[in-house]
């Protein structure tokens, strides 16, 4: 696990992870037609989307720790940060 314990490949996880979580769920609960008609951008679903997608660079990050790889888990953090960021936008 040592040889992957590269910041560039925490960061390449943490940005793909979320979109992927987000776009799965999307297409899982059919919320495509509701994303076309309504303006759904501006709201507090958008916030509660972004948040769900975060949820799984966590548990990335609890593997990467307990793993004691520290330069992959920075890089997922880092790469969560725009996700987090974004919610915190949508949210006001």
């Amino acid at each position: 696990m040592q040889r992957f314990d590269k910041y560039w490949l925490g960061i390449l996880l943490g940005l793909l992870l979320p979109a992927l979580v987000c776009y799965l769920y999307v297409e899982r609960m059919n919320l495509w037609y509701v994303f076309q008609n309504i303006n759904m951008w501006h709201t507090s679903v958008t916030t509660k989307l972004l948040t769900v997608s975060i949820f799984p660079n966590m548990a990335l990050l609890f593997l990467f720790y307990t793993t004691d790889t520290f330069r992959l888990a920075k890089g997922v953090m880092i790469g969560a940060l725009p996700y987090v960021l974004a919610a915190i936008w949508f949210s006001t």
